[in-house]
């Protein structure tokens, strides 16, 4: 096992999941107005924790094949984790949601092309990626529908 490649994506996703603890939703996400399909707060840090565990995995097996191989999904990887980051401190940080829907679409496309890339390089690693699509696709219409109900109450 390589455990300097697996350490480094650990702490790369830690990275990006210490942005999220750090910008909480509060009070101010409370006040929010949002859709009934909303999940419960207690659910996110659980699949958070999930798709992370996942998408380290599936770049370490990605990061096994030859580089070539490797190379372009580990690029998209990186990008993904940085979009991450980011998506927490724009929405809870600065309470800019439009700025943040643009961030999580960044994401949506970036996990896409990681999923599709690491499908390519190794199965397992496409398949451990899937459910962080799915997961970006709701957070990207969970975001857009909170933007929607609370544009008018921002502004003022």
């Amino acid at each position: 096992m390589d455990w300097l490649t697996l350490v480094g994506l650990s702490a790369a996703a830690v990275g990006a999941a210490s942005t999220g603890a750090m910008f909480s939703p509060g009070p101010w996400y409370e006040a929010l107005r949002k859709p009934a399909w909303t999940p419960p707060n207690w659910l996110f840090p659980l699949a958070w924790t999930a798709l992370y565990a996942a998408m380290v995995w599936a770049a370490y097996r990605v990061a096994q094949t030859p580089l070539d191989v490797a190379a372009p999904g580990l690029a998209f990887w990186a990008a993904q984790i940085v979009f991450n980051a980011l998506w927490s401190p724009v929405f809870f940080g600065l309470r800019k949601l439009g700025v943040a829907l643009v961030v999580l679409i960044g994401l949506w496309v970036c996990v896409v092309m990681t999923t599709v890339l690491f499908w390519r390089a190794d199965l397992i690693a496409g398949l451990l990626f899937a459910p962080y699509v799915v997961w970006v696709s709701f957070a990207g219409a969970l975001n857009a529908a909170i933007w929607r109900s609370n544009s008018k109450a921002l502004a003022a």
